[in-house]
């Protein structure tokens, strides 16, 4: 029984996501959101804000001292407003456990990234573009940041 409701359960939320591709950007980032920052909350948020605040608030600073890890990496591509951002593999324990496979999916990693920025600085205008992801076919999740 166990064996089936997994299969069951994968199916569903498969159908489930795939559907929502076709739902408005705007909307899909609010269904996701949630999600985003209850993941983040758990360590990704304070390790972030950690950093920064070691580097005097500085993003540039804080994405040359630890922008290469093993879990993520960041290029600064024009210093104080453009970056690149991402994961060099697909870290989403949703997707680890088979439950989300479209790429749809990588809109939690895209509300994850903009909420840590948002709240590392508030009084800016963020935003966060998938350049390409490990479920879009691509060896790494790869994001354009613009912070004005």
């Amino acid at each position: 029984m166990e064996e089936w409701m997994d299969g069951f359960n994968k199916s569903f939320f498969g159908t489930l996501e795939g559907s929502l591709e076709k739902l408005p950007k705007e909307l899909l980032g609010e269904l996701y959101r949630p999600c985003a920052v209850a993941c983040v909350q758990a360590y990704v948020l304070g390790e972030q804000r950690r950093q920064f605040a070691e580097c005097g608030n500085s993003l540039d600073l804080q994405y040359e001292k630890y922008g290469r890890s093993e879990y993520f990496f960041a290029d600064i591509i024009e210093r104080g407003h453009v970056y690149e951002v991402g994961y060099p593999r697909c870290l989403c324990p949703v997707k680890q456990t088979g439950f989300a496979c479209p790429p749809t999916h990588c809109e939690c990693s895209r509300q994850s990234i903009l909420y840590v920025l948002e709240t590392l600085l508030p009084n800016s205008t963020i935003t966060v573009e998938p350049m390409h992801t490990v479920l879009g076919g691509a060896d790494e999740c790869r994001f354009r940041v613009t912070v004005e």
